[in-house]
C-alpha cells in the first residue's frame, strides 16, 4: 500500500513540475466564459451573441399584466401592481408604475449596447462567412431599431447610442435627441437591415425583410401622427404647449402632408411582399361564423392564420414560459384561472352590429340581447355570459355539464323546489373559487388556444406572440391615405379587412371616415398593444382611456312555470337584464392627465445622467 502512495505522490509532483514549467500555466482560459475575440472569431458563437439579443423581446405581450389594462380594453382584476399608478395619471419620476421588461429604459439600453457590439464587431468580421455577416449585420440593425422604438413610443426622443462606451473616457452621459432625430436613425437602421436580410432564409421567430419593412411602417405612422406634430399637439394639450424643449416630443417644423406620403410609402412595401396575409382577397363578407373563425385564426396562427405573421416571439414546447400561459393568466376562475386582464364594457361596446350600425343601449332590441348579431370579431375576442367555451375541469364539470361561461346571478329551483339565488362559476362568488373572478363580467378569448386539453394550471400553450402582422400595415396604409385625402384607396383596404371578419363594407366619407377607421383598428388589433399607443398619437386619450371603467351585471329571473335546476343560459326559461355600471372607484379610479402622454424618466436615470432632461408635466 505504501508503494501504491508512493507512486502516486511521484505522478502528481511530476505532473505539478511539468506544468510549472510551462509559460502558459498561468494563461488557461476560464472554462465558464468566452473571451469576446473567441466570439467575433467563430461564425457559430457570433450568430449566438445575435441571437441572445432577441431575449429583450422577452415574452411579447403574454405576460400576466398586459397593456391593454392601461387603456379602454381592459381592467386588470388585482390591483396594487402599478397599473393604476398609470391609469389613475399618478406615474411620477420616483415611482413610474407598471412598466414592462420588454420597453423599460434599463433593459432597452442593455439590449441596444449589444447591437452596438455586434454591429461594431461585424464590421470588421474575423470569420470568412460573407452571407452570414451581412445576416447577422441586418439582424442587429433591426433589433437596435426595434429596442429603440419602444424606448421613443413611451418616452419621446432618447439619447441616441451607436457605440460602445469603454473604460477611461472622460464623461459617460450623453443628452436626448430630438424625435426627429430619433426617427431618422431608426429609419436608416431598418434600411439597412431590409436591404441585408432580403433574399436571406431565416429560422421562424428572427427578423427578416417583411419584419423590418414593418417596422418603418409603423415608425414613420407614428411620425405623422397628431401627438409628434407639435404645432397640432400644442393646440391640444397645454402641458404640451408649455413644455420648454418640445423638439423630444415630435417635430417642430417642416412638412406634415410629406410624413404622411412616408407613411403610406413605407406601408405600402410591406403590402406588396409576397407570402403574407390571411383571406383578404374577398369581394364580399364572409359569413358570421366563418368571420370569427377567421379571427381565431389569425390570433392563433393557424389554418392559414400564420400567414398574417410578419414576426412573431415563439415559445418552446420544451420550456415553461410566461408567455405560454396566457389561458390561465386571464381565463375564468370556474375553470381554475385567474382572469387577470378582464375586457371592459368600453371595450364591448364598440363592436357594431352584424350590418353596421352603432350598438347602442338606448335602442330596446340591443339592450335585450347585447351579444346577438355584434361583429364577429367580438365572440373571437371576449368571453361572455352564456358564451360556449371549453369542458370544464373535472373537478366542476357535474356543476356545468353545458361547458358555458357563468357571469351572472340566476334565479334556480333547489331540492325542495323553492327559487333561489344563485351565482355564476365564473363570478367573484363561484362555488368552484371565489377569487380571482372578472370585475367587469367578461373574460378574453382572443389569444387562447381552444384547445380542450389546455383547461388550467397544467396547460402549455404555443401561440406565438404577433410583433408584427399583416393586418397592422393594412391598416397603417389605410390611415395614411385617410390622412392624405385618398378616402376610396382607405376604404378598398378597409373593406377588406372587413370582409374577412364578416363584416359589411364602409362607405363613410371625412371626419366619420376616420372615426370608423379607427373603430376598426381599435377591435382588429384589440389586446396587440396598439390601444395605448393610438389613443395617446391620436389625442384622444382623455375620453377614452381616460374614462372610468365600465362593467356589467347581469340577472337572470325564471319565466312562470319554468323549473330548472341546473342553470345553463336559455332566453326561453329566463328574462334576462344587463345593467352597465362604472367599476367601485375603490377598485380603480380612472383619470386622465395630459402629462400621460408620454412617461416620465425614471428618477435614477435622471440623477445617474445630468443632461437628461425631463418629459413635460413632471
Amino acid at each position: 500500500m505504501k508503494k501504491l502512495y508512493k507512486k502516486i505522490g511521484l505522478i502528481v509532483c511530476l505532473a505539478l513540475v511539468s506544468q510549472a514549467c510551462s509559460t502558459d500555466f498561468m494563461n488557461i482560459k476560464p472554462l465558464g466564459e468566452v473571451s469576446q475575440e473567441d466570439v467575433w472569431s467563430d461564425a457559430g458563437l457570433a450568430e449566438a451573441f445575435v441571437t441572445e439579443i432577441y431575449n429583450g423581446f422577452q415574452n411579447g405581450g403574454f405576460d400576466e399584466q398586459m397593456n391593454a389594462s392601461l387603456t379602454d380594453e381592459a381592467l386588470f382584476t388585482h390591483p396594487g401592481r402599478g397599473i393604476n399608478t398609470i391609469t389613475e395619471s399618478r406615474s411620477n419620476p420616483a415611482d413610474i408604475g407598471w412598466v414592462n421588461g420588454s420597453w423599460s429604459w434599463q433593459n432597452m439600453y442593455l439590449r441596444i449596447r449589444a447591437c452596438n457590439l455586434a454591429i461594431q464587431n461585424l464590421a470588421s468580421p474575423k470569420f470568412d462567412n460573407a452571407a452570414m455577416v451581412e445576416r447577422l449585420l441586418g439582424e442587429a440593425k433591426f433589433l437596435r431599431a426595434f429596442y429603440y422604438h419602444q424606448l421613443m413610443r413611451f418616452y419621446g426622443g432618447v439619447p441616441l447610442m451607436d457605440k460602445v462606451s469603454t473604460l477611461g473616457e472622460a464623461d459617460y452621459t450623453v443628452p436626448r435627441n430630438t424625435y426627429e432625430e430619433g426617427v431618422n436613425f431608426i429609419v436608416k437602421d431598418l434600411d439597412d437591415a431590409a436591404k441585408a436580410l432580403d433574399g436571406k432564409s431565416l429560422a421562424q421567430g428572427r427578423a427578416t425583410k417583411g419584419a423590418a419593412l414593418a417596422l418603418k411602417s409603423r415608425v414613420l405612422l407614428y411620425a405623422a401622427s397628431d401627438l409628434h406634430d407639435v404645432p397640432t399637439a400644442k393646440q391640444t394639450s397645454s402641458v404640451i404647449a408649455g413644455y420648454s424643449n418640445p423638439e423630444f416630443l415630435g417635430y417642430v417644423s417642416g412638412d406634415r402632408k410629406a410624413r404622411w406620403q412616408k407613411a403610406k410609402e413605407a406601408a405600402k412595401a410591406v403590402l406588396d411582399l409576397s407570402g403574407y396575409g390571411y383571406s383578404l382577397n374577398l369581394t364580399a363578407p364572409v359569413t358570421a361564423a366563418a368571420g370569427t373563425q377567421n379571427y381565431i385564426n389569425v390570433a392563433t396562427a393557424k389554418n392559414g392564420g400564420e400567414a398574417e405573421l410578419i414576426l412573431g416571439r415563439y415559445f418552446s414546447a420544451v420550456k415553461d414560459e410566461n408567455g405560454q400561459h396566457i389561458g390561465l393568466y386571464n381565463g375564468p376562475n370556474g375553470y381554475h384561472n385567474w382572469a387577470g386582464n378582464s375586457p371592459i364594457q368600453n371595450l364591448v361596446d364598440d363592436y357594431e352590429m352584424m350590418d353596421g350600425t352603432k350598438f347602442s343601449w338606448s335602442n330596446p332590441a340591443h339592450a335585450a340581447a347585447p351579444y346577438t348579431n355584434r361583429d364577429p370579431r367580438f365572440k373571437g375576442t371576449i368571453l361572455h355570459d352564456g358564451a360556449d367555451w371549453k369542458p370544464r375541469p373535472s373537478d366542476a364539470a357535474g356543476k356545468d355539464p353545458y361547458n358555458q361561461i357563468q357571469t351572472g346571478q340566476y334565479q334556480i329551483n333547489d331540492a325542495t323546489g323553492k327559487v333561489v339565488n344563485a351565482f355564476g362559476l365564473d363570478t367573484r362568488q363561484s362555488s368552484i373559487e371565489d377569487w380571482n373572478g372578472t370585475r367587469s363580467g367578461y373574460y378574453m378569448r382572443k389569444f387562447i388556444d381552444p384547445n380542450p386539453a389546455i383547461i388550467d394550471q397544467n396547460g402549455q400553450q404555443q401561440i406565438p406572440w404577433p410583433l408584427f402582422r399583416y393586418t397592422e400595415a393594412v391598416l397603417n396604409y389605410a390611415e395614411a391615405c385617410i390622412e392624405l385625402g385618398e378616402e376610396a384607396e382607405a376604404t378598398l383596404w378597409l373593406n377588406k379587412v372587413r370582409f374577412r371578419a364578416g363584416m359589411p363594407a364602409i362607405t363613410d366619407k371625412g371626419t366619420a371616415l376616420r372615426d370608423r377607421y379607427r373603430n376598426e383598428r381599435r377591435v382588429e388589433m384589440a389586446y396587440e398593444e396598439q390601444r395605448f399607443h393610438d389613443a395617446r398619437r391620436w389625442m384622444i386619450a382623455p375620453t377614452t382611456i381616460g374614462k372610468q371603467a365600465r362593467i356589467i351585471q347581469i340577472n337572470g329571473t325564471l319565466k312562470a312555470g319554468k323549473n330548472v335546476t341546473l342553470y345553463k343560459y336559455d332566453p326561453t326559461s329566463y328574462d334576462y337584464a344587463y345593467k352597465v355600471t362604472d367599476i367601485d372607484p375603490g377598485i380603480e379610479n380612472r383619470n386622465w392627465s395630459d402629462k400621460m402622454y408620454f412617461i416620465p424618466i425614471h428618477r435614477d436615470e435622471m440623477n445617474r445622467n445630468k443632461k437628461l432632461v425631463q418629459n413635460p408635466g413632471y
